[in-house]
């Protein structure tokens, strides 16, 4: 369940919170979460973001898609499947075409792997960047 952080209706300064559950098929050969695996909990946070205020189903029958141009991540302590791990995301820039994302993996108020993502939104049946859309726009202020 995501739930948001301190975050008014006018903007979205602060975090978004997802619990996230560690898989026995998360877990590589060292014993613990694979790099690889933060990449899908990425994909889970920025959907669960976009879902507060312009979900996917919404975006796409406008003929809106969200494009990822890049993804930075820090692995800064390993994280196995006993650990309590909390994602946290949220909108750290928006350009007039662009955004950028940051989040964190904590555990126990500890930061695991910090993330860096930026992007873009475009129109599906132009395959043309457009601006950010406009339910963005205003909860981003």
């Amino acid at each position: 369940m995501l739930r948001l952080v301190g975050i008014s209706d006018e903007a979205m300064s602060e975090f978004y919170e997802m619990p996230l559950r560690v898989q026995t098929y998360d877990i590589d050969f060292a014993g613990i979460v694979s790099n690889i695996v933060f990449i899908r909990w990425l994909e889970d946070l920025r959907l669960g973001l976009m879902d507060q205020i312009y979900p996917l189903i919404q975006a796409l029958a406008d003929d809106v898609a969200p494009i990822l141009t890049s993804t930075r991540i820090t692995y800064r302590r390993p994280v196995t499947i006993t650990d309590k791990l909390l994602g946290r995301m949220r909108v750290a820039g928006l350009g007039r075409v662009r955004w950028r994302l940051v989040a964190e993996f904590t555990v126990g108020g500890m930061v695991h792997a910090e993330a860096e993502q930026e992007g873009l939104f475009m129109r599906l049946s132009t395959r043309r960047p457009i601006a950010i859309p406009e339910p963005i726009r205003r909860h981003s202020g």
